[in-house]
């Protein structure tokens, strides 16, 4: 039974025999070189990171395009290190599968050391400040989700761990802001040697959002004396310090049990999932869709790794602003949504299995090719139209990526606005197109305002997913229920005119009062929901 560590790779026929592609550099001499020369640190040591960037990199290591690895770092969950990285040697095997169920296995080896951002484990945190303080390092990158940057509860102040890092200044951080910053500290104090900061988080303008947190937390430290005035003016200075926007895109979910046992009939064994405290589900290997986007804003200050060679595409911010707007308000994200407030009221588990269903498989069709085309904002690089093509064909309608519409429906609030009202808002501004005359971007919003109440199709209760205004919205549909009548659903009012939600009052544009209808019709009672979107679906 093969066991993933150093010592038994070596053993390269047993893995081949396997079917594992295995590493084709000299492990050794590309972590010394990284121990002296460190060029590359990567915050949050998750999935995508393991499944996708560090495989990029690989690429460039395997065809000697790159002489270091890359330094991974957890600011969160500390077990991720102790659990998924050490026991394994930070190896991880990367499983690729497609819709046919193919199987691409893969040890990726990149990845040189594994350390946790805790001031507790000295040694950790000592090497955390020797790779910041050293003049080769070109670049710190992050998946550490939206959360991570943000230092500001719903009521718009401070977090309590914010407040504590700024009183307590750069000795002592926790926050990841503040842990970066405080980095970023040193290496200023040390000789002001430029780097740039990446975000490869799957959220809208990413670079901004973490130049804003890391700045925020510099300047209130500048406030109070507990950093130099020059720390902030370089962290402002685009000569020394960037933090380019990115878009990514690939699924890389939840370790499959039936991935598991796949590999264990192949002979590898030791692959169990891990759950750790703060209910992060990892493993030692990663499995993923096949499929792969990474565009990043060309723009950094002490010189960067070759990833164009290894499929990431280097291009103008505009650009990846337009990748991202491509992306998020009409090829992929809206559909997503659809599925998953559709799919927690229709009793499905998996994107997949929703796509099997021949109704909602139409209903997001008309959303991506009916009424996000015509709006779409072609980036150029990427072709709109085969991007969508491979979402629905390939992408949602694969069985062995367990992609949940529950874990899609996590924060629905904060997300509509961008996957749907970006939309309506095209069709606003254009002399050409009617809001009026939308069907299923409607549909897809009242489907959400029908999720709110917690009552499945069948009349079962269910838990919503977690969303920062799910108590706020319940609240304004009290009294709303299955078979409640015409003037009762008209509840609903005080959040489709609510522009903080959608970015337009729904009502002023002419659609409020057809979502409003449609959610009327879906209380009828059980199996209302499906009824209604067979009348709209066509």
């Amino acid at each position: 039974m093969l066991h993933l560590s150093r010592s038994s790779i070596a053993d390269r026929s047993a893995w081949e025999i396997a079917g594992v592609e295995l590493p084709k550099f000299d492990f050794e001499a590309v972590a010394e070189n990284t121990r002296l020369n460190p060029e590359w640190i990567h915050f949050g040591a998750g999935n995508i990171f393991r499944g996708f960037v560090a495989n990029a990199h690989q690429k460039l290591l395997d065809s000697g395009k790159a002489n270091t690895g890359i330094i991974a770092a957890e600011t969160f969950d500390f077990e991720m290190i102790d659990k998924a990285y050490k026991p394994y040697d930070n190896l991880t095997l990367l499983v690729l599968m497609n819709a046919r169920g193919e199987f691409i296995k893969k040890v990726i080896s990149s990845i040189t050391e594994g350390i946790t951002a805790d001031q507790n484990r000295e040694a950790d945190y000592t090497r955390l400040t020797e790779v910041f303080e050293n003049p080769s390092l070109q670049m710190a990158s992050f998946t550490i989700t939206e959360k991570g940057y943000s230092l500001t509860g719903p009521n718009g102040k401070y977090l309590g761990i914010v407040e504590k890092d700024i009183e307590n200044g750069p000795e002592r951080p926790v926050h990841a802001m503040s842990i970066v910053a405080s980095l970023a500290y040193r290496r200023y104090l040390k000789g002001q040697y430029p780097m740039t900061f990446v975000s490869m988080d799957n959220c809208s303008h990413n670079g901004d959002k973490l130049k804003n947190g890391i700045l925020t937390i510099a300047r209130e430290w500048a406030g109070k004396g507990l950093a130099e005035d020059g720390f902030v003016a370089y962290l402002e200075n685009e000569g020394k310090i960037t933090f380019p926007l990115t878009m990514i895109d690939k699924i890389t979910p939840r370790p499959s049990e039936t991935v598991q046992a796949a590999l264990l009939e192949q002979g590898i064994g030791g692959m169990d999932v891990i759950v750790t405290s703060k209910n992060t589900y990892t493993a030692p290997f990663v499995n993923a869709e096949i499929s792969e986007y990474l565009v990043i804003e060309d723009k950094f200050t002490n010189g960067r790794p070759a990833l164009e060679e290894a499929g990431i595409i280097f291009t103008d911010r505009d650009t990846v602003n337009k990748v991202e707007t491509m992306k998020v308000t009409t090829c992929l994200n809206p559909l997503h949504t659809a599925l998953a407030v559709s799919g927690c009221l229709l009793g499905y588990t998996l994107i997949a299995d929703e796509m099997k269903d021949g109704l909602l498989r139409k209903f997001v069709e008309i959303i991506g090719y009916t009424e996000g085309l015509p709006v779409v904002v072609n980036p150029g690089i990427l072709s709109p139209k085969q991007f969508l093509d491979e979402v629905l064909q390939e992408r949602f309608a694969n069985p062995f990526i367990p992609d949940t519409p529950q874990r899609i429906a996590t924060d629905t609030s904060q997300k509509v606005g961008i996957r749907f009202g970006e939309t309506i808002k095209s069709y606003v501004r254009r002399d050409d197109l009617d809001p009026a005359q939308l069907i299923a971007i409607p549909l897809a919003i009242a489907v959400w305002c029908r999720y709110l109440l917690g009552v499945d199709d069948e009349g079962r209760s269910f838990s919503p997913s977690p969303d920062p205004l799910l108590e706020s919205l319940q609240a304004r549909l009290a009294g709303v229920s299955l078979g409640s009548d015409r003037n009762k659903a008209a509840a609903v009012q005080s959040i489709l005119s609510d522009e903080a939600i959608f970015g337009i009052d729904l009502y002023v544009i002419g659609l409020g009062g057809k979502i409003e209808d449609m959610f009327a019709e879906m209380l009828a009672g059980p199996n209302a929901v499906r009824s209604t979107l067979n009348k709209y679906v066509r």
